[in-house]
């Protein structure tokens, strides 16, 4: 079976900072599956965490998806926090403008 490795189309949506929560991400992955509704909440001691997407049912709530393998949930985790970077620098750019 091939690895999934390529993350492409990294999409950043900035919302009001509430709760730590800052943004949402998105990607496709491999040009075969697109993922997304991804929290990216802030750390309290800098960086950011990804919080994948769940479902209720009943009293428990059910992952949608995730990564298995850390250190692909890492890679994710950077690829998003740099594209985050990016578009908050952009953002900050034009705001002064």
């Amino acid at each position: 079976m091939n690895e999934l490795k390529q993350i492409s189309e990294i999409q950043i949506i900035p919302i009001k900072p509430q709760n730590g929560l800052v943004a949402f991400a998105s990607f496709v992955l491999d040009s075969k599956l697109y993922l997304g509704s991804i929290a990216i909440i802030t750390r309290p001691k800098g960086g950011y965490r990804l919080v994948y997407p769940t479902k209720k049912v009943g009293e428990k709530d059910i992952n949608i998806f995730h990564p298995i393998d850390k250190e692909f949930a890492k890679t994710i985790e950077s690829l998003i926090s740099n594209r985050l970077n990016e578009v908050m620098n952009n953002y900050e750019r034009h705001k002064r403008n």
